[in-house]
């Protein structure tokens, strides 16, 4: 499991006070570099092999200003071509949303799918859990 930590600003909130709902797609995808790097270590974006598929938020509880957040990030799935990354975000050791994203390991020159890299498929499942 990975773990991502990062204190709201601000300019995270909304008129009602709490922590803007478009702000978790952004802070879930900044918890997905380590896996980032399982693909690209360099995160060089010219040899860059994913693409976002699907992703969903669940929201569960309110989340406030001025009290950091952890993203806690695994592995829930693993494909052919594709695997599913299940995120938990925490804030004062209460969940308040998961959500999940479908990355696709991506030819851009051919524009299609291609099958993860035995040694990626071995790395990601030493992050694989069981969700529920």
């Amino acid at each position: 499991m990975f773990h991502y930590s990062v204190a709201p600003g601000f300019s995270d909130t909304d008129a009602l006070g709490h922590i803007n709902n478009a702000k978790l797609p952004v802070w879930f995808e900044n918890a997905r570099t380590p896996i980032f790097k399982l693909f690209t270590p360099s995160l060089d974006i010219t040899k860059w092999p994913l693409i976002l598929a699907k992703i969903e938020v669940n929201f569960l509880a309110q989340i406030y200003y001025g009290q950091n957040i952890e993203v806690r990030t695994s592995i829930e799935k693993i494909g052919n071509a594709s695997f599913t990354v299940y995120h938990e975000l925490y804030q004062n050791q209460k969940k308040c949303a998961d959500g999940r994203a479908i990355m696709v390991n991506f030819n851009y020159q051919s524009q299609t799918s291609e099958p993860i890299a035995d040694d990626i498929r071995e790395k990601l499942q030493q992050h694989l859990t069981t969700v529920g």
